[in-house]
């Protein structure tokens, strides 16, 4: 019984140990988890599949997401944080709550893309509200963040969720698209979601 219980204590130090050490931008243990800057994200709600992640979030080093989007239906990256949070904190070791990103995303769904929305949630399926703190940057007057090669206008909804809208291109199957854009929270939550939805020509 001794040995027994000895051998699971090591076999679970062990798997601890190895999810701790895992580095930034890796893969985690099941497959479904990517490590970049404070947070990791997560395509365990299925549709997509994240195949990279890197960078610190920052301007200059923003986080970058490679994924497949398998469908064409809406699909919802689950962000945490994975660091001590600390709100504007610009050291680089804490999740403070502004996270510039760039997603490089293939249309593996066999249809193309005619527009391309993003929507943040505090809570899973319910679109966050205006006065909750998360948001695409709604503070800034400024739009030099938000970009895209494949699409050449955005429309960003503030009121009453956080949405952003690209538009005016399209995106074939196999082909990749590129959006970037700034999250802010300035009441960093622990956990929160990224919702996708591609837009196809109606039939």
């Amino acid at each position: 019984m001794l040995r027994w219980m000895a051998a699971t204590c090591v076999i679970l130090l062990a798997a601890s140990i190895s999810l701790a050490g895992e580095p930034a931008g890796s893969k985690a243990a099941k497959g479904k988890i990517w490590l970049a800057g404070a947070y990791s994200f997560s395509d365990e709600l299925g549709g997509f599949t994240i195949v990279s992640a890197s960078g610190l979030g920052t301007r200059a080093d923003p986080i970058v997401i490679e994924q497949e989007l398998n469908s064409a239906s809406p699909v919802t990256m689950v962000i945490r944080a994975t660091q001590a949070i600390k709100p504007f904190s610009s050291t680089g070791d804490y999740a403070n709550g502004m996270i510039h990103m760039r997603i490089v995303t293939v249309n593996a769904s066999g249809l193309a893309w005619l527009e391309f929305e993003f929507e943040l949630q505090e809570i899973l399926r319910k679109p966050s509200v205006y006065g909750d703190g998360l948001s695409f940057d709604q503070r800034r007057t400024d739009s030099s963040s938000i970009l895209s090669n494949r699409f050449k206008k955005f429309d960003d909804n503030f009121e009453p969720y956080d949405r952003l809208i690209y538009f005016d291109g399209f995106v074939d199957p196999q082909q990749s698209a590129e959006f970037s854009f700034m999250i802010t929270d300035f009441t960093p939550q622990p956990e929160f979601y990224l919702l996708q939805d591609p837009r196809i020509p109606a039939s």
